[in-house]
């Protein structure tokens, strides 16, 4: 969360900076994803009405919406969704019970929430990817137990340490795409010339060109492939790996399955988020406000 002193820390639209707080991400996604991998998919969890304890009280929806929505619903208390780089999944949530911090105008006026879109893939998608093994394991023992058909797959009722964990994933996730703002703003207060013919013509495929690094990608990929390999190795009492305890199924995480999240889902959303913000970016101005930027020279 961005703090009221963010200003005395360095500058927040330094690349650097961003990059930092990007790269710290993936630890925190990595981890969370090789948590939620020790549970069953727990399909029923991202069903509406799929939890009858739930319908018995009056709630509808989903198990893990229930979850998200009463977790918010504190966190808004706590004033989390005041900061800039924080978006809550869910709706009609109270107002902070603390006064609010005055935070340094760094972000343009936008509108850009791809929350909706992020919850989407990560239930219908990552969760079944990454829960596999758990989820095989589970069918086996219960067809040891006499347990088979439709009852043998997907459900070992842990459904709260489950959304827990599904919680904290996506409140990293979104913080990270949502991060995209900032990269956009960036560059776009380093050179706005090359940007607003762009942003008038509504040329999105033009303002992704301009923001997108096609080599840096390709060194986030490759980084976040070692590190997931890292981490779903098993380590002995002296911290050293034990050799070949990822290999043959026993990985603590599908490592193809991290780096598929990111490939074909978090970066192609985050530049989705760069590009959306960019285009609300001249919004409310002036024609001699915007010819004002396009006398910026380039940093």
């Amino acid at each position: 969360m961005l703090s009221q002193n963010c200003v005395h820390v360095g500058d927040p639209l330094s690349l650097e900076r961003i990059r930092s707080i990007l790269i710290r991400l993936e630890d925190t996604i990595i981890f969370g994803l090789i948590e939620r991998a020790q549970f069953a998919h727990n399909a029923k969890m991202y069903v509406n009405g799929g939890i009858p304890e739930l319908k018995e009280k009056g709630i509808e929806g989903s198990w893990l919406g229930w979850f998200l929505k009463e977790i918010e619903t504190f966190h808004a208390k706590a004033r989390r969704y005041t900061s800039l780089d924080e978006y809550p999944f869910t709706s009609n949530l109270p107002e902070p019970v603390l006064p609010p911090l005055a935070f340094p105008k760094i972000l343009y006026k936008n509108n850009v929430n791809v929350n909706p879109s992020i919850l989407s893939f990560y239930t219908r998608f990552i969760v079944p990817r990454i829960t596999q093994r758990a989820t095989i394991a589970l069918s086996a023992l219960k067809r040891s137990n006499g347990i088979v058909g439709g009852d043998e797959c997907e459900d070992d009722a842990n459904y709260g340490s489950a959304a827990t964990i599904d919680v904290e994933i996506l409140q990293a996730i979104s913080k990270r795409v949502h991060y995209g703002k900032f990269v956009a703003e960036s560059k776009f207060r380093d050179h706005p010339a090359a940007f607003v013919p762009h942003i008038r013509s509504r040329n999105a495929a033009e303002l992704e060109e301009l923001i997108m690094r096609r080599d840096v990608v390709q060194k986030l990929l490759t980084r976040l492939r070692r590190k997931a390999a890292t981490y779903a190795q098993e380590f002995g009492p002296d911290g050293e790996p034990i050799a070949n305890s990822h290999l043959n199924g026993n990985a603590k995480v599908d490592v193809d399955g991290v780096v598929e999240l990111y490939e074909n889902y978090i970066i192609p959303l985050t530049i989705e988020v760069e590009v959306d913000y960019l285009l609300q970016r001249l919004d409310g101005l002036g024609e001699a406000e915007v010819e004002e930027l396009m006398r910026t020279k380039p940093n």
